[in-house]
């Protein structure tokens, strides 16, 4: 009976030794974000922002002068909208099924059907419109202009609603969805607070010690906003009083924040080929969970806040020559966990 009861013992501990070992291990990584896949998209050009619609699982790609429309389900192409010089992004206005493309090239919106993809007219707008968001509260469409003003759209007439004049060159823009939108401004290393309905700047908040803010995502639950700078630095501040609550460091050439609220999570895509999380805590601060290797030049990204799912593109650029890229190398990147 000894033998039998030492026998059974020492099963059970090399049943937990193999656990706390090579398995356990590969358990604990797949926790991790990595990039689960790579989907190659044919198409030549540079890019900027992306936006997905998670319902229907649509990822719009501003590609120079059209934006590629991708089925991350599919992972197939499904279409394009044409003549958006200079595309910089797009906004979504489902329960209209309109899309709103900002095209820095000739200072104009298109406005496209989300079915057909088809124009429906262009609207005129700032100088050199950059991000470009739509607001439930207001029911307008932003645009970010580089001549240091907002364009406000009336989605449903398709015409211009108003323009607010900021003192300083606007990058991006997020909505509390309550009647406020939020604005980096570049230049002057702020953040802005605008009424949307008023169409009013109502507050100016100083980033430091962020520098040359990039991208600007929310956490409405929390009514907190992450700024993503230059130098290297990601920001959180209170939303209602513009005090800086913490800073976290991520990596170079940032262009892009979302906020994932399922983990209290805030991702900064970087140009350096990585993709820093920083944990939000209770009182606001951050604290950097890990940095992703991603790929050189992925500094644009949008979450899914479905599948948890971020995605990012990048291409291989052309030796000696700027903003040009080899043929057939643009990707989508699919970062998650697990699989």
């Amino acid at each position: 009976m000894k033998r039998i009861v030492c026998g059974l013992m020492m099963l059970v501990g090399i049943a937990e030794i193999a656990k706390s070992g090579p398995a356990a291990a590969a358990d604990a990584s797949s926790s991790a974000y990595h990039v689960i896949k790579k989907l190659n998209v044919d198409g030549d050009g540079g890019w900027d922002y992306l936006t997905i619609d998670p319902v229907t699982q649509r990822l719009y790609i501003a590609r120079s002068n059209r934006v590629m429309v991708y089925d991350v389900d599919r992972e197939k192409l499904v279409g394009e909208v044409a003549n958006t010089p200079g595309v910089h992004g797009v906004a979504l206005v489902a329960k209209l099924d309109r899309g709103f493309a900002s095209n820095g090239g000739d200072s104009t919106v298109t406005v496209f059907d989300l079915k057909t993809l088809a124009e429906r007219t262009k609207i005129k707008v700032g100088t050199r419109p950059d991000a470009i968001i739509y607001d439930t509260a207001s029911n307008q469409v932003f645009t970010m202009n580089a001549s240091g003003s907002i364009t406000a759209i009336d989605p449903e007439k398709e015409v211009v609603a108003g323009t607010i004049e900021l003192g300083g060159k606007p990058e991006f823009a997020v909505a509390d969805e309550k009647g406020q939108i939020f604005v980096n401004l570049e230049d002057k290393s702020e953040v802005l607070a605008i009424d949307a309905h008023k169409r009013a700047v109502i507050h100016r908040w100083p980033l430091e010690p962020g520098k040359e803010p990039a991208g600007l995502a929310i956490d409405r639950a929390q009514n907190r906003l992450f700024s993503t700078c230059h130098n290297q630095k990601m920001i959180s501040l209170d939303a209602a009083t513009g005090k800086v609550l913490g800073e976290a460091a991520i990596g170079r050439g940032t262009d892009a924040c979302v906020f994932d609220l399922g983990g209290s999570l805030a991702f900064s895509s970087n140009g350096d080929g990585t993709l820093t999380v920083a944990h939000e805590k209770t009182d606001g601060s951050l604290e950097v969970k890990e940095n992703v290797d991603t790929q050189s030049g992925a500094r644009t990204m949008a979450l899914d806040p479905r599948t948890h799912r971020i995605y990012l593109v990048t291409a291989k650029p052309k030796q000696g020559q700027r903003r040009a890229y080899e043929p057939g190398s643009f990707v989508i990147l699919v970062v998650g966990k697990g699989e």
